[in-house]
């Protein structure tokens, strides 16, 4: 099974006690503002997305992460690499991706875990570049994306509400471990 320590997180599979928490974070308007048309998740489709992100993992090698706090064991979000898909301009092309519980916020947690989730890209699963796609005004994401080294690449309109959305990029060649 893929772990990734950091010192003060682990990166793990999804277990089937991590439901509700991950399913409480994307009833948060606040967590979900950003997120694809900004709706909240109920049970159900946060059940979906799961099993999504699991069944990523199998057919790519890569997926999502639960995020789980070393200190607490507390499930606090999700990080990890997935393929847009809903972009087919920007492909062939992997993401990186989080989103956290707004009790995780402003603690260094998303930029700690994002970073082990780069280096994994890169260093362990071999690829050659990944990229971020943000909203441009979710500065706190913004903010991660700059600690994480990447690159502004261009902007493009969302192909389903329309709104522009940032795409960043950073490849093997300028990656920091």
């Amino acid at each position: 099974m893929t772990e990734i320590r950091t010192p003060r997180l682990l990166l793990r599979r999804w277990y089937d006690d991590d439901l509700a928490p991950l399913s409480d974070i994307n009833a948060d308007p606040a967590v979900m503002r950003w997120i694809g048309d900004g709706s909240v998740r109920d049970l159900d489709a946060t059940a979906e997305e799961i099993e999504r992100w699991e069944e990523e993992w199998d057919d790519e090698g890569f997926g999502v992460f639960a995020v789980e706090l070393l200190a607490s064991g507390e499930l606090a979000g999700a990080v990890g690499l997935s393929v847009p898909e809903y972009l087919p301009e920007l492909m062939p092309a992997v993401a990186v991706d989080w989103r956290f519980g707004t009790p995780f916020w402003g603690q260094g947690y998303a930029s700690e875990a994002a970073h082990a989730t780069l280096e994994f890209a890169l260093q362990d699963r071999g690829l050659d570049r990944v990229i971020s796609v943000d909203r441009p005004q979710n500065q706190a994401s913004l903010n991660v994306v700059r600690k994480l080294g990447m690159e502004p690449e261009r902007t493009i309109e969302h192909p389903e509400y329309g709104f522009p959305l940032s795409v960043h990029a950073i490849d093997l060649t300028e990656f920091q471990a």
